[in-house]
């Protein structure tokens, strides 16, 4: 994995964290899923570069 795809999934990761605790604050439940999501699309794609760097190997 590339030192710019590690920081393109964590950045992902952290942002979805802040939208879900802004939704919460807000008691908006629809950014709350926004950042869930994105939380999972950050994680996912992070282990879909680990993936990548085993076969490289």
């Amino acid at each position: 994995m590339s030192a710019a795809d590690k920081i393109k999934a964590a950045a992902e990761n952290v942002a979805g964290k802040a939208k879900e605790a802004v939704g919460n604050v807000t008691d908006n439940d629809e950014l709350v899923a926004e950042g869930k999501a994105d939380q999972a699309k950050g994680q996912t794609r992070g282990k879909v570069e680990d993936i990548k760097d085993v076969f490289k190997k």
